[in-house]
């Protein structure tokens, strides 16, 4: 007889969380990921501006698994579940299709970027969930401005707007103002950083809305004093190549447009639910056991794709779940009871800028540069491997010294883009 086959759908926080946390278990664990590496994605936005290489947020899962003998990966886009069979089916990149056996399944395939009901705001707003997306933003701001340098109306060009005032939206806009008034300061010599503005909004009254007043406070003064235009309460009513318009009918030029607003569940998420028969609420998210994050007796869900007592969507409670399902499965595996699944509530963070950053942490509330240092020790505990801890550490330290990015480079040639 085999050993107990248990597949892992996603190689996200939770996904990751669940094979490694397997690694002595005697099992034999097939990952299924559509890439092949694992996205640190609350860094995600330093790519795109520019601040650090892709490769140092994302690792390969070939290489972080190299010594765990009962691993393997599989890359391929899952499409669909056949839960009687206990098969998963998969697309690969040849372009054929197979099935992958399994005796327990894990899916944690995460989330997806929601438009509430416009899907067509995406051509013009394109979203930052991905690798390759953030790489794409990263050539689309700094192609903002070398177009800026020969245009009749540079400030056409340099006007930005970011859509969303969580914390994706508040770190992206630091991070761009930094990149647009600092580092890129004595490169373009024909800009007049004046000229250059940068707009933060949301349909919310607050920035970062899961924080605390003084912090939100704090984060809206700090973003103000970068030179970031400010609007909450705001809620877009349609999006063009130029610009954006609020209910309010306010209108809002920019020709370069980010969206880091709304979130949906992985559309995995609502094939599983048709095949297992699990509820799921309106964003679309599996309502999973709270006590062992099981869909059915042999199938779990973690991750942005599950709601769990409505936790937050952060990697804390994905890293939380992946933990806990793994010593569930060993331990069914061994005969032994289980224990309840129990979040702890390590609070939330957000930079703002180099030497800027908030945390709140239950009754602890840090700004400042004190918030920014409890801000990089966490992120740089929660990346995986040491080689990229060193690698984003080291870029940090250049760019608050120097004001330098290490990736100020378009990867489109000009050619390719008039071919489109």
């Amino acid at each position: 007889m085999g050993k107990h086959r248990v597949v892992v759908v996603g190689g996200g926080f939770g996904g990751l969380g669940v094979v490694r946390g397997l690694k002595r278990a005697d099992v034999e664990v097939t990952l299924i990921d559509r890439t092949n590496h694992h996205l640190f994605q609350p860094l995600l936005y330093q790519v795109a501006t520019a601040l650090l290489p892709a490769g140092d947020i994302a690792p390969a899962f070939r290489a972080i698994l190299r010594r765990q003998r009962n691993a393997r990966v599989l890359l391929g886009e899952v499409t669909g579940f056949d839960t009687e069979q206990k098969r998963v089916h998969v697309d690969l990149p040849d372009g054929s299709s197979r099935t992958v056996g399994y005796e327990t399944l894990v899916v944690a395939a995460g989330a997806r970027d929601s438009y509430f009901g416009h899907d067509e705001w995406a051509r013009s707003a394109p979203p930052m969930k991905t690798l390759e997306q953030a790489v794409d933003l990263r050539s689309k701001l700094l192609r903002a401005f070398e177009t800026a340098v020969a245009a009749d109306n540079a400030k056409e060009w340099l006007s930005f707007a970011i859509v969303g005032a969580g914390p994706t939206g508040v770190e992206l806009a630091g991070q761009l103002a930094d990149l647009a008034r600092r580092a890129l300061k004595g490169q373009f010599h024909e800009i007049d950083p004046r000229d250059i503005r940068i707009t933060l909004l949301d349909a919310v009254p607050h920035v970062l809305p899961p924080f605390s007043e003084p912090l939100r406070q704090h984060t809206r003064k700090k973003l103000e004093s970068l030179g970031v235009t400010v609007m909450t309460g705001a809620m877009v009513e349609s999006i063009d190549d130029t610009g954006l318009t609020t209910k309010d009918g306010d209108r809002v030029e920019a020709r370069t447009i980010i969206w880091a607003a709304g979130v949906q569940a992985s559309q995995l998420a609502r094939k599983l639910a048709d095949a297992t028969g699990a509820e799921f609420d309106r964003k679309g998210r599996i309502l999973v056991n709270p006590s062992d994050c099981s869909v059915t007796g042999d199938i779990y869900a973690i991750g942005d794709m599950v709601n769990l007592n409505d936790l937050p969507g952060i990697a804390e409670p994905a890293i939380q779940e992946g933990h806990h399902v793994a010593r569930v499965i060993r331990a069914r595996l061994e005969g032994r009871p289980t224990k309840p699944f129990k979040y702890l509530d390590l609070g939330t963070m957000a930079t703002i800028s180099p030497g800027d950053a908030v945390a709140d942490i239950k009754k602890l509330r840090l700004k400042g540069l004190i918030g920014k240092v409890a801000w990089a020790v966490v992120h740089i505990a929660f990346l995986v491997g040491w080689r990229n801890r060193v690698a984003v550490l080291a870029q940090w330290a250049w760019n608050l010294v120097t004001g330098r990015r290490a990736q100020p480079i378009i990867l489109e040639p000009m050619h390719a883009i008039e071919r489109k």
